[in-house]
């Protein structure tokens, strides 16, 4: 048995190698914090645009926080998680939910397992060393089986609970769903009545026909068209205009730089400069700016060769001929001659019309029509998408989980490498180039073995998501929507199988391969005892998460140099400007909900195996969790609405990590022979898939449908709604921003009076945190539901983008020399110009009113 002595020497975790990972990283997380705090004082627009930006409706707003160092940490914490519901979005509230929920599970799992675990682990007669003793694999196999019935019975317990809690949550967020969507601020958005069908034969791409299959209850139909032509000439428009409006912009600078050094010149006093010999007569800009310094550039590849033109006058003449081609193109679209796409919009009077519509079976032949989609705005429809016919889709949906499934494999390989260099020591000692490795000091080789593994994976890790964004829209996801709930998927398949499952066997295997090789008969001592080592390798992922990623979520420091450097340096018009200030930062909630998930399903893995696990975890989320809070209050917004659904897909992943725990807990009774542990969790396994398919038959038609019954109730209701109600709106209950999260909040739904306790509440959320509770929390906007849109956006919603394009309109900046007055009178009526809300200092910058003024190019939100 020499080979397992062997074994026993694989360096465990000790305290010190946990300090030598916490301590760089809680430095670094200091600094982050330091920076943060300092930053946050003065620099409202990056570390608190919510609470004061123009761009936002007053009802978008979150209430402004105290500006001193740690006097704002009291009002953030007062502040509701609703708060983001009804000021945010769905999304954004059920994102902190989840957050919470796993701090909550991982929480509970410590005060579950850890006063029975740690004393049955600690106490055994095992191989292991230092903190090594907390875990499954010092219990003896031989002499000490009986305790492994503590380990079975305490698993019992605690993924009954994350089963509980996965339902329990499942069932709040159908409620909660109905309750939003049915809401009249929700329920009357045109996206909410409009169904998008896909796959249509040629002979429905007919609207008679169409209005003839749904009946009277259709109000619009918009069928896709192919505009790739008119794509083009949109986009050459624009790009003509922008190119306009920054050689504007370049004249006037230059103009007005001259000007200042002529002031300088001459003592201060206004100077006025004598015309050029080859200056314009009656051009302003030609006294200052000689036509050589005009801006020009070149008609060749990349503007590197060619002909060289006067900016101004080329894009002036170009725009003359431009502007009329595409308002001809737009308006022959409208008329409906253009090739028609697979693809229909169809809006209805009512939602509970579309939600007919879309629940029905459309047509008779298989995959036809179908799928269906309703909620999708205009503004996350994937164009490209809708030309794909049935037979391509199917094809591109095989091609693209081919690939995916083949970059997994691919990715193993460097990730492989990360796990091994967790246990480099031993491989050091096994492979002779790498014995250097074992003459550096103890800190440094503890630091390489705690630290490094868990940096490199963040890294490695970041790089996947924008593949599987590029993955789904050539899949013929049909919105932005569903691209990032198919990211959320295979994100996340990708998370459990790279960061967690491949590490997991290359960190303990690799330790373990050569005893296995040397004595086969030692193959399940060996794996019994170093299989749980692999969780040492996820306590220090745990500490990088926890402390370096979270303090860097929420200082965004990067982020802030990057925006710093764009917006003083980069943004040479007054446009650039208001777009680089007025546009918040958005969440991508396909890549970002799959690594909490992930570390939940790691830390439910090994919950009972290493249950140590559980409390760096519960550390880790519980930081990002008050990070993910500030920035969803105060800093980003919500540009893509999956209507919740990244909640219920984030709930049922939490399952991989029970059914992990199950089948490695059934392996490792296996191998240790332990025949009463081993039957009680495959009969748990059994129970655990039951419940399961049980779960998803009975809420899964919940997830995606409204139901008939709410809908009936919900137009009722409406219509009994006392008329004071719509004179007096919200606006009178609205304090510090915050409209009913002062007098309700998600904890207190109780019904019809009798206040429920806690465990009620806990216990039955089918019963207090019902459709009627739910309705408390929906967000009750001031603005009219009724009367949402104009005529002429209604009639473009669901147009192409390029067809409901208007030409841009110009804006320069206003000079004290009079020439963007000029400029304007000479820029030709095809397309529109401004020099207002924007001026050129005396310091040749550009400057303009960042709070009260709206600018000329500012554009009301619509509610879709």
């Amino acid at each position: 048995m020499s080979n397992q002595g062997e074994a026993t020497d694989t360096p465990p975790a000790s305290a010190a190698s946990l300090y030598l990972t916490l301590a760089p990283v809680a430095l670094v997380a200091g600094v982050y914090l330091t920076i943060f705090l300092i930053l946050r004082k003065s620099q409202r627009r990056y570390y608190a645009p919510r609470t004061y930006l123009g761009s936002l409706r007053p009802s978008e707003r979150s209430p402004a926080l105290p500006n001193g160092l740690f006097n704002w940490i009291s009002p953030f914490w007062k502040i509701p998680d609703i708060h983001s519901l009804q000021h945010q979005s769905l999304d954004a509230y059920l994102f902190l939910r989840f957050l919470r929920i796993i701090v909550v599970i991982c929480f509970v799992g410590c005060c579950m397992l850890w006063p029975v675990l740690f004393p049955v682990n600690a106490t055994g007669s095992g191989p292991a060393q230092q903190v090594d003793i907390l875990a499954y694999s010092h219990v003896n196999r031989d002499t000490e089986q009986n305790r492994y019935y503590a380990h079975t019975f305490m698993a019992w317990i605690f993924y009954g609970f994350v089963m509980y809690m996965i339902m329990r949550e499942s069932i709040f967020y159908v409620n909660l769903r109905q309750a939003f969507l049915l809401s009249p601020f929700y329920a009357n958005r045109i996206s909410s009545r409009t169904v998008l069908f896909i796959s249509v034969p040629d002979e429905y791409l007919d609207e008679a026909r169409l209005r003839k299959v749904f009946g009277d209850s259709v109000k619009n139909v918009w069928i896709a068209g192919d505009t790739e032509k008119l794509d083009d000439l949109v986009k050459e428009r624009d790009e003509v205009a922008m190119r306009l409006e920054k050689a504007e912009v370049k004249l006037l600078k230059l103009a007005n730089a001259n000007r200042v050094k002529a002031m300088k010149k001459k003592g201060g006093s206004d100077a006025r400069a004598e015309a050029p010999a080859d200056a314009e007569p009656g051009s302003l800009a030609a006294r200052w700016v000689p036509n050589k310094k005009r801006p020009t550039h070149r008609l060749g590849l990349l503007g590197l060769i060619g002909k060289k033109v006067d900016t101004i006058n080329w894009c002036r003449t170009e725009l003359q001929r431009i502007i009329p081609s595409v308002e001809a193109a737009q308006a022959a679209y409208r008329a409906g001659t253009f090739k028609k796409v697979p693809s229909v919009f169809i809006e209805f009077y009512h939602q509970a019309d579309a939600e007919s519509a879309y629940q029905v079976m459309a047509h008779h032949q298989a995959l036809r029509m179908t799928p269906k989609y309703i909620g999708i705005t205009p503004g996350e429809v994937v164009w490209s998408s809708l030309k794909v016919s049935w037979w391509q889709r199917v094809v591109r949906r095989f091609a693209v989980l081919g690939f995916i499934s083949v970059l997994i494999i691919f990715w193993a390989i460097p990730v492989a490498v990360v796990g091994i260099i967790s246990n480099v020591s031993y491989i050091a000692h096994q492979v002779f180039f790498l014995n250097w490795l074992l003459s550096l000091p103890s800190q440094v080789l503890g630091l390489i073995q705690g630290l490094l593994p868990g940096v490199a994976l963040s890294i490695l890790m970041s790089l996947v998501p924008i593949i599987m964004r590029l993955c789904a829209k050539l899949s013929g996801e049909p919105s932005l929507s569903r691209v990032e709930l198919f990211t959320q998927n295979a994100y996340f398949a990708f998370q459990l199988i790279q960061v967690f499952l491949v590490s997991t066997v290359t960190s303990s295997a690799s330790a373990v391969v050569t005893q296995i090789m040397n004595d086969p008969q030692s193959a399940t001592t060996i794996l019994s005892e170093n299989l749980p080592k692999a969780s040492n390798f996820y306590i220090s992922y745990f500490i990088v998460q926890g402390l370096g990623v979270a303090s860097g979520v929420l200082s965004q420091v990067v982020g802030f140099v990057i925006f710093t450097i764009m917006y003083k340096f980069l943004a040479g018009t007054p446009r650039a400007l208001y777009k680089k200030w007025a546009n918040l930062s958005a969440i991508s909630w396909g890549s970002v909900l799959p690594v909490y998930t992930n570390i939940a399903v790691i830390s439910i893995t090994y919950a009972a195996i290493a249950p140590l696990v559980l409390g760096f975890a519960t550390i880790g989320l519980s930081l990002f969790y008050l990070a993910w809070r500030y920035n969803v209050f105060f800093v980003t917004d919500s540009t893509i609405d999956t209507r919740g659904l990244i909640y219920p897909r984030a709930l049922k992943q939490l399952f991989s990590g029970v059914y992990i725990s199950e089948l490695c807990m059934i392996g490792l009774f296996a191998t240790s022979v332990a025949i009463g542990p081993l039957v009680l969790m495959i009969a748990f396994l059994i129970f655990t898939i039951l419940f399961h398919l049980t779960i998803n038959s009975a809420i899964d038609p919940l997830l995606y449908n409204l139901p008939r019954t709410l809908g009936v109730e919900a137009e009722s209701k409406e219509m009994r709604v006392d008329s004071s109600r719509t004179r007096n709106g919200y606006q009178d209950g609205i304090q510090d921003g915050i409209p009913e999260a002062k007098k309700v909040s998600s904890d207190d739904t109780a019904v019809a009076g009798k206040k429920p306790g806690f465990l009620s509440k806990f216990l039955k959320p089918w019963k207090y945190c019902d459709y009627e509770a739910m309705r408390k929390l929906v967000p009750h906007d001031a603005v009219d539901t009724n009367n949402l849109y104009t005529d002429e956006i209604e009639r473009n919603a669901y147009f192409p983008p390029s067809v409901s394009s208007g030409t841009p309109l110009l804006w320069i900046p206003e000079d004290p020399l009079g020439i963007s007055k000029q400029e304007i009178q000479e820029t030709p009526p095809v397309i529109s110009i401004t020099d207002e809300g924007c001026t050129l200092s005396d310091k040749n910058k550009l400057e303009w009113d960042t709070e009260s003024v709206r600018p000329p190019v500012w554009e009301e939100k619509i509610y879709y």
